[in-house]
């Protein structure tokens, strides 16, 4: 790859900046080794749910709360956010944060608890989006629910699905990248939808639902 190239695509990454706010929650979480989507990624979130309308999204991954803000700021004004995850610690800072936003509380609905007996709750076709940002080893059993609980013309994102470079090299058969390289190829041949893979931040697979 060309250095202009390089340079161009750091150029398109960092083209929408954080809120200071998203910034030191992404910094709180990470003392907690909550990671944080990477700002490009957020971008993109925010922009699909303000494509959508969006009044109801899943979030499966919490963290500190920094890609349910980039999601926030995109949905409809009384939009919720559903967000799970099983780690109180992180929630409580996503919390913090949402209230820090101004996020009035009824417009967020904070789930602690694994997302693996949580969803299965979830009713179907009932949600405008559903973005998976957690366990990567559960990620193909998040995916099937978030397809049953999509509407038609809802979204489906997954981040990390370039999983630190390591998807692209057939050569890497460690059992994060596999499960990944194997569910991006599994997602892309699903009748039920149609996908894209962008070369954002680590990777951010988006699908609509048909």
């Amino acid at each position: 790859m060309s250095t202009q190239k390089l340079a161009t695509w750091a150029y398109a990454e960092g083209f929408i900046a954080p809120s200071e706010l998203i910034e030191r929650a992404g910094a709180e979480g990470e003392t907690l080794g909550a990671v944080p989507v990477h700002p490009a990624v957020g971008s993109a979130l925010r922009l699909l749910a303000a494509a959508l309308a969006a009044r109801t999204v899943v979030e499966i991954g919490t963290g500190a709360g920094t890609s349910g803000l980039w999601l926030l700021e995109g949905m409809a004004r009384d939009g919720v956010l559903t967000t799970i995850d099983v780690e109180a610690e992180h929630q409580r800072l996503a919390k913090k944060a949402y209230a820090e936003a101004g996020i009035q509380p009824q417009r967020t609905r904070v789930i602690a608890g694994d997302a693996a007996q949580v969803l299965p709750r979830l009713n179907d076709a009932t949600y405008d989006m559903v973005f998976i940002d957690a366990d990567k080893g559960n990620y193909p059993l998040y995916a099937e629910h978030g397809i049953r609980v999509l509407r038609s013309g809802g979204v489906l994102a997954l981040d990390n699905m370039l999983w630190h470079d390591r998807v692209a090299d057939p050569a890497v058969r460690d059992e994060h990248t596999t499960v990944l390289r194997d569910l991006g190829k599994t997602l892309r041949e699903d009748d039920r939808l149609l996908p894209v893979l962008l070369p954002v931040g680590d990777g951010l697979f988006a699908a609509v639902k048909r």
